[in-house]
């Protein structure tokens, strides 16, 4: 005998529900997964069901929808935190004291309506999955951004600014509505939805209408005050504390100081920095870096050389035969971090330089102190010793 899947037991259980019998569904089975799975396992899951029996892959079959309403109504649980406590401690009768709606007790069209949240969030709002619910749309994201530009110094130390930006408000003529009578009409492209729909093989997508701009609405006499827009620009500025240690493109975030929607609520507004370079310290994340010029006669015979930081100044220990580009760490010299407060290093990289010209004092000079060195001063002669006569011998 053939052995059921988790999936056509569960089928046999949906229609002792519809018969009213009490029994307790495995939400953890329908997706296929242990009681220990993470978010990530349960939204892989989701996705490999859903898919798997969409009505768009499976039409007609009945069986397919009824699989698809379990497995959706699995994911609303185990994908929220306190429905999923309560149902790991009570099972479904927790969640029905709650109030919880289930899909089995829904028809087809309420599911479907109902679920546009939930395929936007897993699959993007490309994918509708048929949805036929209308979610109310704004016409601007409540939240709203400004840059601002720093030095280099107000970045690392902190500063105090005065930001000018801008936020939308409904128009005062219109109240918002875009209408100067107040009047709007469904729009007769996408019946209301804001959206229009189309099919691709068996997935079905969404598109924002372009008759009504995703308002669902249209306006037959505009407001003149706002030109049908609904919302009017509104100028102001806000003192800030810019913390120590703000790097580039870091925001800060200044609490009710956004948009304003219909209703009166209030978004944020969001700040992002742009900081300026500096002339000699390059910063990486908490480390500065510096290079250090030094002559090669200082590399040779080792030196101690004040360099500066970011506070002060330090002592670079040249050590002879230092080499080119060598680094030295110098520990707690960097930029303080914005969150937790430690500070970076330091890093200087030195640079070393030649004489572009010799006088012929120095020539000779330099070429004493090289016979002085005898044959350390010619290092290639010991090193080919004898390579050229092992040349030779290859084309004999």
């Amino acid at each position: 005998m053939k052995k059921k899947s988790n999936l056509d037991r569960i089928t046999n259980l949906q229609i002792l529900h519809k018969k009213r019998i009490k029994l307790d569904l495995e939400y953890y089975e329908i997706l296929e997964i242990t009681k220990d799975a993470d978010s990530g396992a349960i939204k892989k899951a989701y996705r490999k069901q859903a898919l798997k029996f969409h009505p768009d892959r499976n039409e007609g079959d009945k069986e397919a929808e009824e699989k698809f309403k379990l497995v959706n109504e699995a994911y609303q649980v185990l994908s929220d935190p306190q429905k999923r406590s309560t149902y790991d401690r009570y099972g479904k009768a927790g969640l029905d004291s709650q109030g919880f709606s289930h899909f089995s007790d829904m028809n087809y069209e309420d599911i479907m309506g109902d679920l546009g949240s939930i395929f936007e969030s897993v699959f993007g709002g490309g994918f509708s999955g048929g949805s036929r619910g209308q979610r109310r749309q704004r016409k601007y994201p409540l939240d709203t951004e400004v840059e601002i530009d720093l030095a280099f110094n107000e970045a690392i130390f902190g500063c105090s600014k005065e930001v000018k930006y801008s936020f939308k408000k409904p128009c005062d003529e219109c109240e918002g509505t875009g209408s100067s009578d107040g009047k709007k009409s469904t729009c007769n492209e996408c019946g209301g939805k804001g959206q229009v729909f189309f099919r691709q093989g068996f997935m079905t997508y969404s598109q924002t209408c372009s008759n009504c701009q995703g308002k669902g609405s249209t306006i037959e006499n505009p407001c003149k005050t706002c030109n049908s827009k609904g919302y009017s620009q509104e100028s102001d500025t806000v003192k800030i504390d810019i913390p120590e240690g703000i790097d580039n493109g870091n925001r800060i975030r200044v609490a009710r100081r956004g948009n304003i929607d219909e209703t009166g609520e209030i978004g944020d507004l969001y700040i992002q920095a742009n900081v300026g370079e500096d002339e000699h310290f390059v910063r990486h994340n908490d480390d500065i870096y510096i290079e250090v010029p030094v002559f090669f006669t200082q590399v040779a015979l080792g030196d101690d050389i004040k360099i500066p930081t970011l506070r002060g100044e330090v002592t670079l220990e040249l050590t002879m035969g230092a080499k080119d580009k060598q680094q030295f760490i110098f520990k707690h010299e960097g930029v303080k971090n914005v969150h937790t407060g430690e500070l970076g290093n330091m890093i200087a990289q030195i640079r070393i330089k030649y004489p572009k010209k010799l006088t012929n004092e120095q020539r000779e000079m330099l070429l004493k102190l090289q016979n002085d060195f005898g044959i350390e001063s010619t290092p290639h002669e010991s090193s080919f010793d004898g390579v050229m006569d092992k040349i030779k011998g290859w084309f004999k």
